[in-house]
């Protein structure tokens, strides 16, 4: 039987199937072997050990599109990031460190704007100045209004989104207007799991509709991509892209060098101050990194 992972917590893996039942499973120990660990979002195939008991285990991972590492997820379509206007203000720095590791693993971006009451146009103007020229879809939402959230409905249908955000932007408030019915089997899994005493938060597959998923990704904060070389970091800002081979110098990394065609567009105003200053404080701590 083919399902899908949809939340995996302490050697478990809590599998949808086509008849919308929910299996409790564990992986074969041919997958330590091959070191090869089930994702939530993975598509697998399960053996029934009890169908009373609906547990089994997983037999077979199939291919992947993409994975993440941190949150260790598969098959993402798109990206949803969400931030506040106020309360607490945006950090812009985290949000870019968000679409480097996004960029890095090709995933598009919708970065969403909440509480959009409290925020001023001009401030919206600037977001807008900001990304759009970038490539990045940019929604203002309100979830105390319940504003915006057709929009956000059409952006996520028939996709696997996930979604992430800092404390406090209304991320919560947001998923939950977007389901109010859960149709996923998460009561089951509770029930399973007899959890309530787990602080730690885990990915987890939400269904908002059939073929339309939500993927609930803790651990904002460590989307920074470590692992990265700082040579990398120019192909993850899109807005680099058009002046790629225009510098005098040829692998120019656009911090320092003379005759750089990124840095004379940021002279012009063809590149937003901001986002620049934060490609330079990443570069910086990738290179510093590198030295210990």
């Amino acid at each position: 039987m083919q399902g899908r992972i949809v939340k995996g917590i302490a050697g478990f893996y809590y599998v949808s199937t086509e008849n919308r039942n929910v299996y409790e499973c564990k992986a074969k120990g041919i997958f330590r072997k091959e070191k090869r660990k089930p994702l939530v979002g993975d598509y697998v195939e399960i053996e029934i050990l009890d169908e009373g008991e609906k547990t089994g285990n997983i037999v077979q991972i199939l291919p992947r599109k993409n994975a993440l590492i941190r949150p260790a997820v598969a098959n993402v379509d798109q990206a949803l990031v969400i931030f506040a206007a106020r309360e607490p203000d945006p950090n812009f720095q985290l949000l870019d460190r968000f679409l480097v590791a996004m960029e890095r693993q090709e995933i598009p971006v919708i970065i969403c704007i909440n509480k959009q009451d409290l925020a001023g146009e001009e401030q919206a103007e600037e977001i807008r100045r900001t990304y759009e020229p970038c490539g990045y879809r940019i929604l203002f939402t309100s979830a105390s209004r319940e504003q915006g959230l057709e929009e956000l409905r059409q952006i996520l249908t028939g996709k696997t989104t996930t979604v992430a955000g800092p404390s406090g932007v209304g991320k919560s408030s947001l998923t939950n207007l977007l389901q109010p019915e859960i149709q996923m089997e998460t009561g089951e899994i509770s029930r399973k799991l007899g959890r309530g005493r787990h602080t730690t938060r885990h990915s987890q597959l939400i269904e908002l509709e059939e073929g339309t998923y939500l993927m609930d990704t803790p651990g904002f904060t460590s989307f920074y991509v470590e692992d990265m070389e700082k040579e990398e970091l120019r192909h993850c800002f899109p807005e680099f892209f058009s002046y790629e081979g225009q510098c005098r110098f040829q692998g120019c990394t656009h911090t320092h060098e003379p005759g750089c065609a990124v840095k004379e567009a940021l002279n012009k105003g063809e590149i937003s101050p901001r986002r620049y200053d934060s490609y330079c404080e990443m570069y910086r701590g990738l290179e510093e990194k590198r030295r210990y």
